[in-house]
């Protein structure tokens, strides 16, 4: 499960929680990108990340994010992208470890390319879920015109509408408030 990221816009911080790893993913600069995957797979060495790595991130990271753009706004995917994001679910991912025995298979350091395929494999089962008729409106963009950042609903009743209640839905509140009082 996502667990959020923190934004800036504008000199302010704020946590963006896209519902998904793979939309937590596409959020913040080019120049963050290194820093998230270091930060959110804790056993990745930041050496791990040269040029090549990162050409296949933002490679992953554009794909994933046409995707989503797509699937909020109604638009069939494109092959290409689709191709894109299967190549590297294909490839191994980061391999789960029960913690508390003896030997430490699978718990040392991961590569760039395991984190890669984790992110890719996220996104096929969250566009999959999606796919489904219960599911095909919960990822969608926030309502707020200025914002076009992409999340997944994961609410109960299915009616969440920002991507930030901290950001977007704050100023959205302030705004009917005001337009209320005047």
């Amino acid at each position: 499960m996502s667990r959020g990221r923190i934004l800036e816009t504008d000199g302010v911080r704020w946590l963006f929680d896209a519902g998904a790893d793979s939309l937590d993913f596409l959020s913040g600069s080019e120049a963050e990108l290194s820093s998230w995957l270091v930060e959110r797979f804790e056993r990745l060495p930041a050496e791990s990340l040269g040029e090549r790595e990162l050409v296949d991130a933002f490679a992953l990271r554009a794909a994933i994010t046409r995707l989503a753009a797509g699937a909020a706004d109604g638009v069939a995917p494109d092959p290409d992208d689709v191709d894109i994001v299967n190549l590297f679910a294909a490839t191994p991912d980061i391999a789960p470890v029960l913690e508390g025995g003896r030997r430490q298979a699978g718990a040392g350091r991961i590569r760039p390319g395991q984190v890669l395929a984790t992110l890719a494999r996220d996104a096929v089962a969250l566009f999959v879920e999606a796919a489904s008729i219960d599911e095909a409106d919960r990822i969608r963009r926030c309502a707020a015109g200025d914002c076009r950042l992409v999340f997944h609903d994961e609410s109960r009743t299915g009616t969440r509408r920002w991507c930030s209640m901290s950001r977007c839905g704050n100023r959205a509140k302030v705004r009917a408030f005001r337009a209320r009082s005047a």
